[in-house]
């Protein structure tokens, strides 16, 4: 049996570590907002023909100065460009490469310049899809969100009250919660800094996606902790190590699964959902090793300080 609860001091310093390399970060850098946040330019076209790809049409704009770009099919034939706000002179210049092709005349050797290869529907310029009013309410309904967890795990622990109170296993929870999440924003927030990579909603959702990741993660290892509390006459300590062994192969399956899709949408899956899937592979890991390694001891330790007062 693996002895996880031993080396539990390794395991806080190392995720101390990266907490506080997160939040530095954080601090220092702040996070790179994408047009989602900030308002930006968005174009619409058409081809007449076979639509060029998303790889083509991001080749076709590397000369320009746009900012990180989105690109999204629409129909058959048609793709919607999110850009940054750019004025009307640069707007024509996007929209004469997407529009034109020059084909090299084998017969004469000429380079002749294919007009009309798609038709602009709009451009317009818009106002940041998140405004203030829904990044505060969103605040409140993750403040509320983390309460309810707390309730929610309370209750469903009532049973086990020795040798800590059910909602200790919330406060646990919650703490496992933020490590999770901290570490991918720290990561967002560096590279943002060196490689430009903005925080857009793509990458909103991913994290909240880990949110009901994780904590479903430590709900696995608590509920094998209630019971073994219930049916097993261990020690708190080694029940959170017997605990942990039942359920290691669950939770590394689980990762394992989830971050090959995530990492075939990351390698695979195109420009628009790249830093998607990074999010997500960096919040399934953080996720994974919480769930394993800290939310346990944290139980634990806190049983331990508590018997020291």
């Amino acid at each position: 049996m693996i002895q996880f609860i031993k080396y539990r001091k390794i395991y806080f310093g190392f995720s101390g570590a990266l907490i506080i390399t997160s939040i530095i970060a954080l601090l220092v850098f702040g996070l790179k907002p994408g047009i989602d946040f900030t308002g930006g330019s968005i174009l619409e076209i058409e081809y007449a023909e076979e639509r060029i790809s998303n790889e083509e049409v991001l080749e076709k704009l590397e000369e320009f100065d746009l900012g990180n770009i989105y690109i999204q099919q629409t129909g058959e034939k048609g793709i919607i460009i999110r850009m940054k706000d750019i004025d009307e002179e640069m707007h024509q210049q996007v929209l004469s490469v997407l529009t034109q092709e020059t084909v090299f005349d084998e017969e004469t050797g000429a380079l002749n310049i294919n007009m009309g290869l798609a038709e602009e529907i709009r451009f317009e310029s818009i106002g940041p899809v998140i405004g203030q009013e829904l990044k505060d309410k969103t605040k409140i309904v993750v403040v509320v969100a983390l309460l309810s967890m707390i309730i929610y795990i309370a209750l469903a622990f009532r049973r086990v009250q020795r040798p800590l109170r059910s909602w200790q296993y919330g406060i646990a929870s919650v703490l496992a919660l933020f490590h999770d999440i901290l570490i991918p924003l720290g990561i967002f927030a560096i590279l943002g800094k060196f490689y430009g990579i903005e925080i857009s909603i793509p990458v909103i959702t991913a994290l909240l996606a880990v949110l009901g990741y994780s904590i479903n993660n430590t709900v696995v290892v608590f509920d094998r902790i209630r019971e073994n509390l219930l049916t097993r006459g261990e020690t708190f300590q080694e029940t959170v190590d017997i605990s942990l062994n039942q359920t290691l192969a669950r939770q590394i399956n689980t990762s394992l699964t989830t971050l090959f899709v995530a990492g075939a949408i990351f390698f695979l899956g195109g420009e628009t959902l790249k830093y998607f899937a990074l999010a997500l592979i960096l919040g399934i890991c953080a996720g994974t090793y919480s769930s394993i390694f800290l939310a346990g001891p944290i139980l634990v330790t806190w049983l331990k300080w508590r018997h020291k007062d």
